[in-house]
């Protein structure tokens, strides 16, 4: 058993810096490389993309980065885990193996994939048998929109992957697997760790919590004396250096820009940490009130005396469902009275959608450079305001009257305030909105239906 292993953070969403992994691999030495590519809208819209195509559903980028640098993965012996797979986990685990022989691989890299997240195909089965999946914001059953549903994951933890990993495979592609799970789930097979280690598996996770982010965690995003950060142009993403006894530290790569302090790493612990007391997983129940976190040097910064008790018997599981149709479109008015004919055009268009006779849930209006980042101020704008950008906003269930929305903006440039600029992007698009739906799933319905294979290229 190692004494410590070291988990390097390379994406935290999809859509992040695609020469990030690249670079934690190349930069230094390092055990695993954490891929996190999922939040909850994510997984609706992979799940429309694979409606239209059977073989999409995951995180497309993700398979040309393998490709780049597998070669030194599998040289170096790093483990890759990912939750790349999205809503078509197999899809992305041939894509990666096809990439692999491509690279001259065939024979040496070995994929793992694991499945049984994925519960929309079985919504109906679960309702009849009085699995309600109730939102836990608002308590209505999930029955009430099932026919709306577009996706819907469990979100899994850690067993299944650190399963996985025993199989000794260089990549491992999950679906909706909990952020944290892909750091945590690296310690509790390399240190073997009971599943009832409370203390140990807490402290994994808040190692992952620190991890999903990605950059969040090394300077980026940052409040704290964010000007004296130094080089974000090319900010190190953070490294997880963990200790069998489930303390560890939080580092980067030496000569890479970005700040790893106690200030820097408080910040991401607070990120959707809700209670304190209470952070659910599907592995624990981690107390972030008993966190203990120390300087150990320049950008290394030592968290240790972490509790945790045992895990609930249920998933959260993430589902999103069409919940009607929205669009966003600006106009920039200019000085001079930039908000007063800003405000006169928001009159007019209203005016004139109501002439219409156009419905809509709702229409929000936003001053952007005076009102919009905190909401209304008290008191009459400055009237030295350079400009101002009207954004619209409307959602309803009539897509008609969205998109006749779409088409009311242009004409105020002719028959509205003057001094208008900024409809140079044209008619504004109409989208389909994608609402969440949280809810709990005994892990029963789960745990039986998750699978592990581990394929070599």
């Amino acid at each position: 058993m190692k004494k410590t292993i070291r988990i390097a953070s390379a994406q935290g969403f999809w859509g992040d810096q695609l020469d990030a992994p690249r670079q934690q691999v190349e930069g230094g030495p390092i055990d695993y490389l954490m891929l996190d590519y999922l939040a909850e809208v994510t997984m609706s819209i992979m799940q429309k993309q694979r409606s239209r195509n059977p073989e999409a559903g995951y995180a497309r980028d993700f398979v040309p980065m393998i490709g780049e640098i597998l070669p030194q993965v599998v040289e170096r012996n790093i483990r890759v885990i990912a939750n790349a797979g999205g809503v078509n986990p197999i899809g992305c685990r041939d894509a990666v193996l096809e990439v692999a022989r491509e690279a001259g691989l065939g024979g040496k890299a070995r994929v793992g994939v694991i499945t049984g997240d994925d519960i929309l195909e079985r919504l109906p089965d679960l309702l009849e048998r009085g699995v309600e999946l109730r939102n836990m914001e608002t308590g209505e059953p999930l029955s009430t929109v099932l026919d709306r549903v577009q996706s819907a994951n469990a979100y899994i933890g850690a067993r299944p992957i650190a399963e996985a990993l025993r199989q000794d495979p260089h990549v491992v592609i999950t679906g909706r697997s909990t952020d944290t799970a892909l750091t945590y789930a690296a310690m509790i097979h390399e240190f073997g760790w009971a599943w009832d280690d409370w203390d140990r598996i807490a402290a994994g996770v808040i190692a992952g919590h620190i991890n999903e982010c990605g950059a969040q965690a090394s300077g980026g995003n940052c409040m704290v004396d964010w000007r004296d950060i130094p080089a974000l142009e090319r900010i190190g993403y953070p490294i997880i250096e963990a200790a069998a006894d489930g303390s560890f530290v939080v580092t980067k790569h030496e000569g890479t820009g970005g700040r790893i302090s106690p200030a820097v790493v408080k910040e991401q612990l607070l990120y959707e940490m809700g209670d304190p007391h209470e952070y659910i997983t599907p592995d624990c129940v981690t107390d972030f009130t008993t966190i203990r976190l120390e300087e150990d040097g320049p950008d290394r910064v030592r968290v240790h005396g972490v509790t945790g008790r045992e895990a609930t018997d249920m998933l959260k599981v993430s589902i999103a469902y069409a919940d009607g149709w929205k669009a966003t479109g600006t106009l920039v008015y200019a000085w001079p009275d930039a908000v007063e004919k800003a405000r006169a055009a928001d009159r007019v268009l209203r005016e004139r959608m109501d002439r219409l006779g156009l419905e809509f849930d709702e229409v929000l209006t936003e001053f952007v450079g005076w009102n919009a980042t905190h909401g209304p101020l008290a008191g009459d704008p400055p009237a030295d305001i350079p400009e101002v950008t009207v954004r619209w906003g409307v959602r309803g269930q009539d897509r008609a009257a969205v998109d006749r929305f779409t088409k009311e903006l242009a004409p105020l440039v002719l028959a509205g305030p003057p001094s208008v600029t900024g409809f140079a992007g044209g008619r504004p698009r109409v989208q389909e909105i994608m609402a969440y739906w949280p809810a709990l799933i005994p892990k029963s319905e789960i745990d039986p239906h998750l699978e592990v294979d581990v394929r070599t290229a």
